[in-house]
């Protein structure tokens, strides 16, 4: 007899649950042939690029169909996937409008990282596009599986952050955290620390300031994390505070950022704030800003509160502040 609950509902708000039990039985499925690996079959194997030029991997391919042909009959009326290059239609009666990045992190499949599935909810939109290029505080919901060592969905419908984790058990999603935050104090910060060449002056001057430790002008020590997955970033930011810069560099192609603001950038930082932490391109709030293409990418700097909003003001500092290695940065000083 096939599985007819995938998810603890009564927290699912009703006009949703179809919605979220279809992401939640793919996601189901995903963890389980991801568990196999190269027993399933070559997942990692490349297959080509998707429309934005980005090498698509198997599973990519794969999860993108499960996900659409899930959704069907469940109210979204317009699908937008990372995978693919136009919006499709699911349900012309529906009231949603769904993007998803179905894998994210992909090119860790074969070195056994974990990788996850990122998703947004909105009010369908009049045409196909207004669904999506539109004030990404509209959204009414956003989240993420991520098929690591446990099989964990992270979700908010506005009033919080919900964690559900998957019982191997029963295959069922189950309610673990109720009223999520993210903690203050963490002494982390993720970033690729092999583009430091390509960063703006603020950019480096607060990782040099981090990287100063104890004698420069954070008076602490640092510990740097860099995991090439958005969801595994982020769910340890979630889980354990910190920081995560994607900015903008100098580097053709990079200008804007390199994650995507409808697939990635929106969702994430939607979780962030709802979790108490702060979500920025940069300088500026990311939450209302809007794409303007339905790939259009953005930098992303989020984590802890207090983290994020210095790096905006390192932003504001004099050139000569922001010029030194480990200069005194005077205005951090206590």
């Amino acid at each position: 007899m096939s599985k007819t609950s995938y998810i603890e509902t009564e927290h699912v708000p009703v006009t949703l649950r179809p919605m979220i039990e279809a992401l939640c039985r793919v996601g189901s499925k995903l963890s389980l042939r991801i568990a196999r690996g190269p027993l399933e079959e070559r997942l990692g194997a490349n297959l080509g690029s998707n429309s934005d030029g980005d090498t698509q991997k198997a599973l990519d391919v794969i999860a993108d169909q499960a996900f659409a042909d899930a959704l069907r009959g469940t109210g979204v009326r317009h699908y937008a996937s990372e995978e693919r290059e136009t919006i499709e239609v699911l349900d012309p009666d529906g009231e949603f409008a769904l993007a998803i990045d179905p894998l994210d992190g992909s090119s860790n499949i074969d070195v056994n990282v974990s990788i996850g599935t990122i998703f947004s909810i909105y009010p369908a939109g009049d045409t196909a596009e207004n669904s999506f290029l539109r004030p990404s505080d509209e959204q009414i919901a956003a989240g993420y599986l991520i098929y690591g060592p446990q099989t964990t969905l992270m979700i908010t419908f506005g009033q919080g952050v919900l964690q559900f984790v998957r019982d191997p058990l029963d295959g069922e999603f189950k309610l673990v955290v109720e009223t999520l935050t993210i903690p203050e104090g963490a002494r982390e910060f993720a970033i690729n620390a092999s583009n430091y060449r390509h960063w703006s002056k603020p950019i480096r001057a607060y990782i040099d300031d981090c990287l100063a430790g104890v004698e420069g002008p954070r008076d602490k020590n640092f510990n740097m994390r860099w995991v090439a997955s958005l969801v595994a970033e982020t769910h340890r930011i979630l889980t354990r505070g910190g920081i995560f810069l994607y900015p903008s560099d100098d580097r053709p192609g990079y200008e804007q950022g390199r994650l995507r603001m409808v697939y990635e950038c929106a969702p994430i930082a939607m979780l962030v704030e709802q979790a108490g932490g702060q979500a920025t391109s940069g300088c500026d709030r990311l939450l209302g800003q809007q794409a303007e293409t339905l790939h259009a990418r953005t930098p992303l700097i989020f984590g802890s509160a207090d983290k994020v909003s210095r790096v905006c003001a390192y932003h504001d500092l004099p050139e000569h502040e922001v010029s030194a290695l480990f200069g005194n940065r005077g205005l951090f000083r206590a």
